[in-house]
């Protein structure tokens, strides 16, 4: 699955200037006058409605089946934090007015949480850590997981089983149906069969589905199967994750259903607004009991003996008013675990970053959030001249160029190290806050 990247630089038509940008693609706006964004509805209840997210009976108990060799080849396909997550997402508890009150700030045209003197978003650095998977590296696109073909559900579930009936249950319409893959693992456990590579297969479909792609309960989209098969080929996920939950924010901040992994979503609000790492603490958080950073925190350098910073947040009034006046000082811009590390930034305005994954190109734009990419607030960035979502239409000569563009601008991208310290002129940030005030909303719906 190498890809040639350098051959189709040629193909890329030339960046025709801000300007056209702007006219090619709508202007900035405030959150509260972008049409259907659901900070101007308080009362719609958007999450997390369509059963998604609801506890599955079947998960822990065939993961408690696995063999070794296969608990082993997950391991070794980066899929050990997320092996963590699974057997213990029963336990975690989704606290919904927060992100609820999070996707009401959130710009779909930015890709970006608007918070009152700054841009946030998830980073695709962030995302790989806390998830614990093979981290992308410039140099290494012929590696990031996509595909520019037709998806044949049942040629990828072939490694798995070949009986049709098993296949026939598997999959309806586009969609893969993770209850009959679970039963089949289980199936083939207890007989006590060797198919150990079939049996890891199978299993991350399952866990991935899960944590990582959760669209409708309990199914995932044949788009999503092709990226999760890929990663036993050494392929890098975490743009196609990362891309599908940035869909999911914007569908729900647009008054549709919310999908994406909420699990990586609530990671990073617990590393960035909730919690705050304190070593000399004596006593366990509760609130972080029912939390996925209890199960993986570990490895960000945060344990249960923290200090909640929104411990008295209840409800939903009380996150909207918390999360619309938070300041800088009570965001933690950069987490200890990504100290010293390198991410991944535009080269310049026209090279864009766009997130590659099998459903669409999603916009990405890490340079919008100055200090979490550890510089000096300066100016609110223009907007691409990209769709902020580009739907996909696998098999199509334009959606291949459109790969290849795309995949191009990562070759070429820049590449920062976070510092623990940044130092910011008072002027400048000044101006900087008074421009991002044009897109704050306008009066308030708490």
């Amino acid at each position: 699955m190498k890809r040639n990247c350098s051959a189709f630089a040629e193909d890329i038509p030339p960046y025709s200037g801000p300007k056209a940008a702007r006219e090619t693609y709508a202007d900035l706006k405030q959150l509260s006058a972008i049409p259907g964004h659901i900070y101007t509805l308080p009362e719609l209840q958007i999450l997390p409605g369509q059963r998604r997210f609801s506890k599955m009976p079947w998960l822990v108990p065939m993961l408690e089946l696995l063999p070794p060799t296969s608990i082993g080849h997950l391991k070794e396909w980066g899929l050990s934090i997320v092996f963590v997550l699974a057997k213990n997402y029963n336990k975690l508890v989704h606290v919904w007015e927060s992100v609820t009150a999070m996707v009401e700030l959130w710009h779909p045209q930015t890709n970006s949480f608007i918070f009152p003197e700054f841009e946030a978003t998830v980073l695709l650095e962030e995302l790989e850590i806390m998830l614990g998977l093979p981290r992308y590296q410039r140099g290494e696109e012929f590696a990031i997981s996509y595909t520019v073909e037709q998806i044949n559900s049942w040629s990828i579930l072939a490694n798995i089983t070949t009986k049709k009936n098993d296949l026939y249950s598997m999959t309806s319409g586009m969609h893969v149906h993770l209850l009959p893959i679970a039963q089949w693992i289980t199936s083939q456990c207890k007989r006590k069969t060797t198919n150990y590579t079939a049996i890891a297969k199978a299993a991350a479909i399952c866990i991935c589905g899960v944590i990582l792609f959760p669209e409708a309960d309990g199914a995932i989209s044949f788009g999503n199967l092709s990226i999760i098969d890929s990663i036993s080929e050494g392929m890098k996920i975490g743009q196609a994750i990362l891309g599908f939950l940035y869909a999911g924010l914007t569908s729900a901040a647009l008054g549709g259903p919310f999908y994406g992994s909420i699990v990586a979503l609530e990671l990073w609000m617990g590393m960035h607004i909730q919690f705050r790492a304190v070593e000399d603490l004596t006593t366990e958080c509760k609130t972080m009991r029912n939390h996925p950073l209890a199960y993986v925190g570990g490895r960000l350098r945060m344990s249960t003996r923290a200090w909640c910073k929104t411990a008295q947040v209840k409800g939903i009034q009380a996150w909207r008013q918390y999360l619309r006046s938070l300041t800088v000082a009570n965001f933690d811009m950069r987490p200890q675990f990504m100290h010293g590390r390198t991410i991944h930034l535009p080269q310049r305005t026209g090279l864009a970053l766009r997130l590659l994954g099998n459903g669409a190109l999603v916009s990405y734009n890490p340079d919008r959030c100055h200090l979490q990419c550890g510089v000096a607030r300066t100016v609110v960035p223009l907007l691409s001249h990209f769709p902020p979502i580009q739907e996909r239409k696998r098999g199509d000569a334009q959606d291949e160029r459109d790969m290849r563009s795309a995949v191009v601008h990562w070759e070429g991208c820049a590449t920062s190290t976070i510092q623990a310290e940044v130092e910011e002129d008072d002027d400048v940030t000044r101006e900087y806050v008074e421009a991002l005030k044009k897109l704050q909303p306008v009066g308030g719906n708490i």
